[in-house]
């Protein structure tokens, strides 16, 4: 095996199963895991299903935590714990990404031949083939191969190390934040890691799938303001 992959669902039916069976579908050998976040009764049993289907471990975290969702924290250290006993590196896949064949090979091949790397993402873009967020701040190097930058990385689609998954330990998260991918990008350069973004890796990324609520952004400015801000959501 390659990498352990991961994908925490959060309803968004549709593109979520995009997303596994793209990854299903990728070349390479990986354990794949998706961690249900207390979705729908209808996306639970399409989840069921499509695991008899292609084959895959599917999670259900109503039945590991009361903690109403988000439980990206639970996800991240249930996923660390299954890569060091398999002495892997973790591979998140969002659940609004589409990967083509050949992405998760890549990224597990640059780390590979890179071995100072903490983080490694494929730049996302849309379906026209533009980058698009989160990684439009990347956008200017789209001529280049790999970027390695101090700029954090988004978990669309991104490596975890197995030396940083070593090093650091995610029982330290504060479990006080929705989403952790910026402290987990700092926190690998400070631990002396390189963190890169790959530009000609790309994938489909469609904005804010994995995080429903933040389609209030253009349904209700106004309560998504209210949410961001005083809220305390999406604080990373």
């Amino acid at each position: 095996m390659q990498a352990i992959v991961v994908t925490p669902v959060k309803d968004a039916l549709g593109p979520t199963l995009e997303t596994i069976k793209a990854v299903k579908n990728a070349r390479g050998n990986f354990y794949y895991w998706v961690f249900n976040d207390y979705s729908t009764d209808q996306t639970k049993i399409a989840l069921e299903s499509a695991q008899r289907e292609l084959g895959f471990q599917l999670v259900h975290l109503e039945e590991l935590t009361q903690n109403p969702s988000p439980n990206y924290k639970t996800v991240l250290q249930l996923s660390q714990k299954n890569a060091l006993e398999a002495g892997l590196p973790l591979i998140i896949v969002e659940s609004d990404v589409k990967v083509q064949q050949d992405t998760l090979t890549a990224l597990v091949s640059f780390a590979q031949s890179n071995p100072r790397t903490g983080l490694v993402g494929a730049i996302t873009h849309d379906e026209e083939g533009k980058v698009n967020f989160p990684y439009l701040k990347f956008k200017k190097y789209k001529n280049k191969g790999s970027v390695k930058t101090d700029r954090s990385l988004s978990f669309c689609c991104t490596l975890i190390s197995k030396p940083f998954l070593e090093k650091y330990d995610f029982s330290n998260l504060d479990k006080s934040k929705d989403w952790y991918d910026t402290h987990i990008s700092y926190k690998s350069l400070e631990l002396g890691f390189e963190n890169h973004v790959l530009m000609d890796l790309p994938v489909w990324h469609r904005p804010h799938g994995s995080r429903p609520w933040k389609q209030l952004k253009y349904k209700n400015p106004v309560l998504y303001y209210f949410k961001k801000w005083f809220s305390g959501k999406d604080k990373i």
